[in-house]
């Protein structure tokens, strides 16, 4: 064959990239996207709880403080502000609802304890309903207080 008579061919270009699979860099920025996301959500939920139980503690020292309240207002307002604050921190399906025995029984269930079933919380169960109202106050807010600092010490992230 004579060199002059060969067919020349164009320039190949090399095949495309593809996008997939993507380079090490996007996995990583993936992975540390996602990290900051649940440290974001993690940190909003504890600052939000710890937030919640500050207040709710206040809440309860000035109803233990306020001399102007007698005990039946007292005890409204202590089951009020239980009530509260445990929706605004567990979720509120599982809290909202509940009534009587079952409200009880998540309280000593949140704080690991028999106080509401079976101690002084058992007033909130049926005190707005008796004449005679026979509720040590004192250790009821003592009893709030222990369920307040117990919940604050329970982070769920």
């Amino acid at each position: 064959m004579n060199p002059e008579s060969l067919p020349i061919r164009d320039i190949h270009l090399p095949e495309q990239i593809g996008w997939w699979p993507p380079a090490m860099g996007w996995w990583l920025l993936v992975v540390i996207t996602l990290l900051l996301i649940i440290f974001t959500v993690c940190l909003y939920r504890k600052l939000t709880r710890k937030t919640a139980v500050k207040t709710a503690r206040a809440l309860l020292l000035n109803i233990k403080q306020d001399q102007s309240l007698d005990d039946d207002q007292k005890l409204s307002q202590i089951s009020t502000l239980l009530r509260r604050t445990a929706v605004s921190i567990f979720p509120r399906e599982e809290v909202a609802g509940l009534t009587g025995k079952a409200w009880l029984d998540f309280l000593d269930m949140s704080s690991g304890g028999a106080g509401f079933t079976q101690g002084e919380g058992r007033v909130l169960l049926d005190a707005p309903y008796r004449k005679n109202k026979q509720a040590n106050i004192d250790a009821l807010l003592s009893l709030c207080d222990d369920w307040l600092k117990t919940v604050s010490r329970k982070d769920k992230c």
